[in-house]
């Protein structure tokens, strides 16, 4: 069946997010999606990475089937709500930016507690050592690393590939956080997961880095910075996101992390001070202006397939 290319769902989508962002209920499709999985790996699991192939095809598989199937249902106006349903259901960019910005007000009352609570919210470094310096630099981090995950790659595979692209990036994104990580129980079973996350977001980073890089205050250094620094990042896509942050902020990224217990040591980008609790409403401003910024590109690169392709 050919994909059905929708603008205005993705910009319905879009707008729904804006206004509702991402509520915490155990009823949100993503929780739902998580919860299945979960399920589905008290017998798939394996320590082999052909198991994990196996359960991430599965739930993949059986993310974009619905997709499909949703894509299906009805005439143009049931499918454009389809659209703008799944879209929203996929998107986490407003609530995003809202964790940064109690993330900064909890650091701006000095308040290191409530800053420390929050941050699991965002990534999963271990914050009970942090300090407001690391937990500002954790956090521009993870708003850089996500503007992409959350906002910009979710858009470009529903410009692309309509519904079926949106559910089935996010069951992929989704799988990752869940098993897509360095643990005994997941090196080899989460491997899938991870790899296919990397590829996923291969083009979404750096599109990501673009448009940072575009909307910053000092192009040329953002760019700069994303051209020199964004391949040290461990992960072939983050790296493209953190340093055109870096560079956009005018900022220092990277360095010691633990995880869990882990500890990793990972290469500086950028060439200002280490990022300090003012900075992260900046980063949490940067990564709506990305957001809207990358909405619009995937709003008219939808339209211009579905006149290519109706044409």
């Amino acid at each position: 069946m050919p994909i059905w290319y929708d603008p205005l769902g993705l910009a319905l989508g879009v707008a729904l997010d804006q206004v509702l962002g991402d509520p915490r209920s155990s009823a949100h499709p993503v929780a739902l999606f998580g919860r299945a999985a979960a399920k589905l790996e008290e017998s798939s699991y394996g320590d082999t990475r052909w198991r994990g192939v196996v359960h991430v095809g599965i739930c993949v598989g059986g993310a974009a089937a619905l997709g499909v199937l949703a894509q299906r249902s009805g005439d143009r106006a049931v499918r454009t709500a389809v659209t703008a349903f799944a879209t929203w259901a996929v998107l986490g960019g407003t609530t995003l930016a809202r964790e940064g910005v109690h993330m900064a007000e909890a650091l701006e009352q000095d308040d290191l507690r409530r800053a420390r609570a929050r941050l699991p919210h965002l990534c999963g470094r271990d914050p009970a050592r942090l300090e407001a310096p690391e937990l500002a630099r954790a956090t521009v981090e993870s708003l850089a690393e996500n503007t992409s995950d959350a906002v910009v790659a979710p858009l470009f595979w529903g410009a692309v590939a309509g519904v079926p692209g949106l559910l089935a990036y996010r069951a992929v994104n989704t799988l990752d956080a869940m098993i897509g990580h360095h643990s005994p129980r997941y090196e080899r079973f989460g491997w899938a997961a991870a790899r296919l996350d990397d590829v996923a977001n291969y083009v979404p980073a750096r599109v990501t880095g673009l448009l940072t890089a575009g909307l910053a205050d000092d192009p040329v250094r953002a760019l700069r910075m994303l051209r020199r620094d964004g391949h040290r990042h461990p992960s072939p896509n983050a790296g493209r996101c953190e340093a055109a942050f870096a560079g956009a902020l005018g900022v220092t990224l990277g360095g010691t992390n633990v995880y869990g217990g882990r500890t990793e040591h990972r290469p500086t980008m950028g060439d200002g001070p280490k990022p300090d609790v003012k900075d992260i409403r900046r980063a949490a401003r940067l990564t709506r202006t990305v957001g809207l910024a990358a909405a619009g590109l995937a709003v008219l690169t939808a339209w211009g397939l579905r006149r290519r392709h109706s044409g």
